[in-house]
């Protein structure tokens, strides 16, 4: 194909194949567990008015919708921010470090070989 004999465009293709994710699964976990009780929250807030606008509904300012539904959104945003700054360690970890540097975008294995040829 005409396309990936140029070269610029060769260089663009090989740096998309050697592009890693920000977040591991680990971190996509706790996300989904923070969306959740976000969610909940949210759920557990909603309702309690009336049908009526000239009657008062005092289930508005139940326990569930002032204390427990603000409660869970706020734990479900201290699992985001869990997730965001949770790193890895272990197995999920080593696959950065042994891949790429991302610094030089060199492989590990190159870097040090160009050290021991100098």
């Amino acid at each position: 194909m005409k396309f990936f004999n140029e070269p610029h465009l060769q260089e663009d293709h090989a740096t998309k194949e050697q592009q890693t994710f920000v977040f591991r699964k680990a971190n996509y976990k706790w996300m989904f567990v923070g969306i959740g009780f976000i969610v909940l929250g949210y759920l557990l807030m909603a309702g309690g008015g009336s049908d009526d606008p000239n009657v008062f509904n005092p289930e508005i300012y139940s326990w569930r919708r002032i204390r427990l539904a603000p409660a869970l959104v706020l734990i479900g945003l201290g699992f985001q921010i869990y997730a965001i700054l949770y790193k890895p360690k272990g197995k999920e970890a080593g696959l950065e470090s042994e891949s790429m540097n991302t610094a030089t975008k060199i492989p590990n294995a190159a870097k040090h070989k160009n050290r021991k040829q100098r």
